[in-house]
C-alpha cells in the first residue's frame, strides 16, 4: 500500500471516527479538567499531561514542512507560522497555566491526545507540504486565503482571551473554580471552545483542504459536547450563575 492511499484511507476515517467521537461525547464527558473522574486507569500531572500530548503538533508540523517536497513558499512558510503560532503556546506556555497541585490526568487522556494530535498533523502536514499541487504565491491574494487567515487570527484572538480571564481567576494556591465574567463570558460559557471552532475553521478555509477540513469537524466534535457540559456544569455548581448566558452562540446556543 502506498503512502498515498494511506493517507486517504486515514482521511476518511478522521472523518467517521469525529462523527461517532460527537454522538459519544453527549453522553460520557471526557474524564479531565473540571469533569476528572475516578475509574480511567492511571493518572499523571495534569500540566505534564497537556505538555506531553499538545506538544506533538509544533514538532511533527515542523518536521513534515522540513521533509515536504512542495515549494517552501510564503504561502507554505505563512501555514506553518499559524500553525506554530498556535500550538506553540498551547504546547509550551498554556500548561503552565493550569491548576497543578492535585489535579490530575487519565494517561488514556494523553495517550489518546498524542494520537489525535498525531493524526491532524501528519494529514495537515502531509497534505500541505508534499501531496498538494502546492500553492503559488497568488493564492495569497485569494479570498479564500484571506477569509481563512481573518478567521485564524479572530478564533486565535477570542481562545487567548477567554483563556487569560480564566487565568486571573486561579488565585495562587488556589485550584477551585469560580464564575468567569467579562469579554464574551458575558453571553456564553465557553468562549476559549467557540475561539478554537473558529480558528481552525479559519485553518480549513485558508487551506482549502480536506485534511484542514477533518481537523475542523474534530474540533467541533470535540468541543461543542464539552462546551454543553461545562455549561451544565456551571449550573449545578453555581447557583448564581446567569440564567442569560448560552453555551457557544449568544442568544441562540
Amino acid at each position: 500500500m502506498s503512502e498515498l492511499t494511506f493517507f486517504h484511507g486515514l482521511l476518511i476515517a478522521w472523518f467517521l471516527m469525529a462523527v461517532v467521537v460527537f454522538i459519544a461525547l453527549f453522553f460520557v464527558s471526557a474524564p479531565y479538567g473540571r469533569h476528572a473522574r475516578c475509574g480511567w486507569g492511571p493518572a499523571i500531572d495534569n500540566r505534564l499531561g497537556w505538555l506531553v500530548m499538545e506538544s506533538v503538533p509544533p514538532v511533527a508540523f515542523g518536521i513534515l514542512f522540513a521533509l515536504g517536497n512542495n515549494p517552501k513558499n510564503l504561502p507554505a512558510l505563512i501555514f506553518l507560522l499559524l500553525w506554530e503560532a498556535h500550538y506553540l503556546h498551547r504546547g509550551f506556555i498554556y500548561p503552565f497555566t493550569l491548576p497543578g497541585r492535585g489535579h490530575r490526568m487519565p494517561v488514556v487522556i494523553m495517550v489518546t491526545g498524542i494520537i489525535f494530535n498525531g493524526g491532524n498533523s501528519y494529514l495537515n502536514g502531509r497534505f500541505l507540504f508534499t501531496f498538494s499541487p502546492g500553492y503559488e504565491t497568488d493564492w495569497l491574494v485569494d479570498p479564500r486565503f484571506i477569509a481563512g487567515v481573518i478567521l485564524f487570527l479572530a478564533g486565535f484572538s477570542i481562545n487567548r482571551r477567554a483563556d487569560r480571564i480564566l487565568k486571573i481567576l486561579r488565585k495562587r494556591g488556589d485550584s477551585g473554580y469560580s464564575i468567569p465574567r467579562g469579554s464574551l463570558y458575558k453571553w456564553i460559557s465557553c468562549p476559549n471552545y467557540l475561539g478554537e471552532i473558529i480558528t481552525w475553521a479559519g485553518w480549513a478555509v485558508t487551506t482549502w483542504s480536506l485534511a484542514g477540513l477533518a481537523f475542523a469537524a474534530w474540533t467541533a466534535a470535540n468541543l461543542v459536547p464539552r462546551a454543553r457540559a461545562h455549561h451544565q456544569w456551571y449550573h449545578r455548581n453555581f447557583p448564581d450563575y446567569p440564567k442569560e448566558r448560552k453555551i457557544l452562540l449568544p442568544k441562540i446556543w
